[in-house]
């Protein structure tokens, strides 16, 4: 699993070219940083939709929470939240990918929303 980094995105600035900052995603999937104003952009390039799954790994109100998932359609992209529900180990959420060929993935940090 490889540790994704986080793009800061401020309200006044804005970001002009988002693609741009992502990585590959990687086979055996990604961690990432979670919390509020974070989110998950998922790039995909190739010929069939491909699904991000994000882990919850706890409890609320002493019920398990179903994982996260975003299907991005083939040539589109997609934004999936990533909050507290999701932190886990080392306090960073866990992202596993249907198929990573021609996926990208970026983290951004929303600051001064």
């Amino acid at each position: 699993m490889a540790a994704l980094n986080v793009t800061s995105v401020s309200s006044v600035a804005g970001i002009a070219d988002l693609a741009a900052t992502a990585v590959t995603a990687s086979g055996g999937g990604d961690t990432a940083p979670c919390g509020p104003g974070y989110l998950l952009a998922v790039f995909n390039g190739g010929a069939s939709p491909q699904t991000a799954t994000v882990t919850t790994p706890g409890k609320k109100n002493g019920f398990a929470l179903a994982d996260a998932t975003l299907t991005v359609a083939a040539g589109k992209s997609g934004l999936i939240a990533l909050g507290n529900d999701f932190r886990g180990a080392n306090d960073r959420a866990t992202v596993t990918y249907s198929g990573v060929t021609s996926v990208t993935v970026a983290v951004i940090q929303l600051k001064g929303a």
